[in-house]
């Protein structure tokens, strides 16, 4: 897969915040944040792929789906495409940055949690008072995939070049 050789990790989070401002869910938002900052030669379904993972998988308040976005981002990036077993080293690769990714954000959210129920318990849903904190987490989720992915593909991160 095709990656662009640089990338600003503050405007992945941003573009990432600015999505589910305009009306995509935390998932989608982390997946078009990163496809579309990376350059990535993929096909916009991919955004669709991550539309049921939103809102903690299908609204259920499973594991939040900003964090659902980042996973899929790096099984994107870093994932396999051949049933070669537990030992392939893509698949072993990956899932070390998933739980990295994983790890990172329970200790990031302040709550210890990955549970969007637990995230968002003390706002009511319906009045969408949980908004501004989730585009905070898909924020953050978007902008640690780039970390990431920077890091892994050995890229330049723009924004440590201006600072």
């Amino acid at each position: 897969m095709n990656v662009k050789n640089e990338v600003s990790v503050s405007k992945v989070r941003k573009d990432a915040e600015d999505y589910y401002r305009n009306g995509y869910f935390c998932c989608e938002a982390v997946m078009a944040s990163v496809r579309d900052n990376f350059e990535l030669d993929v096909p916009k379904e991919v955004i669709a792929m991550s539309s049921g993972m939103s809102v903690g998988a299908g609204r259920s308040g499973c594991m939040c789906g900003a964090l659902n976005g980042g996973i899929l981002a790096l099984g994107m990036l870093f994932g396999r495409t051949e049933p070669n077993g537990p030992k392939d080293p893509k698949v072993v690769k990956c899932m070390e940055l998933t739980n990295e990714l994983h790890s990172w954000f329970r200790e990031a959210n302040g709550k210890h949690s990955v549970c969007c129920r637990v995230l968002t318990k003390e706002f009511d849903m319906g009045k969408g008072e949980h908004k501004e904190q989730c585009i905070y987490f898909t924020g953050l989720c978007a902008g640690k995939v780039a970390e990431i992915v920077v890091r892994e593909l050995g890229l330049t991160n723009t924004d440590e070049q201006t600072a």
